[in-house]
């Protein structure tokens, strides 16, 4: 199999696998702590940012159908939220360098694309109820002049860039820790002998 001409790499297929383990490890810990964000798309956003728009749909696919069949059901619901993160954190990376005050920005175009998706989903297959801590201050603001949808868009738009903001940050940080050498191995741009 082939992806913009090169050959996928035993480096890019250990870094999708990581990068699903700590969607799962940062989804639980979200799970169990009822936090209001998710920490589900951090190894997302890593492989997007790393490996490109492509190779950032994979994580969030395979994690949300592991977490999905065996401890969250809505995940699988939710996967299509996963795909346009990783997508666009790939493009996002791609096209700018996220650094410090560019963070904020960075997530917002990652967030606000999946935020709609992820609204939609909530709003039409689960009326705001499920398995995340955001789902109490949806109930508690959908008593207000917002009603349950608005109340769903405001709480997922917030939630998520939340989200997004602590995730891109985390590979910001991971991404220059690693120095160019090591991104560019792991990416496949350069091979074990140091040639590209």
């Amino acid at each position: 199999m082939k992806i913009e001409n090169k050959k996928i790499t035993t480096y890019q297929i250990c870094l999708v696998a990581l990068a699903v383990g700590v969607n799962i490890v940062g989804g639980q810990i979200a799970l169990f702590l009822k936090l209001p964000v998710y920490l589900d798309s951090i190894g997302t956003i890593f492989a997007g940012a790393v490996l490109g728009p492509w190779f950032g749909m994979i994580p969030n696919i395979l994690s949300g159908i592991f977490m999905g069949m065996t401890v969250d059901i809505y995940s699988l619901y939710f996967a299509p939220v996963g795909i346009v993160t990783g997508f666009l954190s790939g493009l996002v990376f791609q096209k700018m360098s996220v650094k410090k005050g560019r963070i904020f920005l960075a997530a917002a175009v990652i967030s606000v694309p999946g935020t709609i998706v992820s609204a939609l989903i909530n709003a039409v297959l689960f009326g705001g109820v499920t398995s995340s801590g955001s789902s109490i201050l949806v109930q508690m603001l959908s008593k207000t002049p917002l009603g349950l949808t608005g109340s769903i868009f405001t709480v997922q738009f917030l939630t998520d860039y939340a989200d997004r903001c602590i995730s891109v940050f985390a590979v910001s940080t991971l991404i220059t820790a690693m120095g160019g050498g090591m991104v560019a191995k792991l990416s496949g741009r350069i091979n074990n002998n140091g040639t590209i």
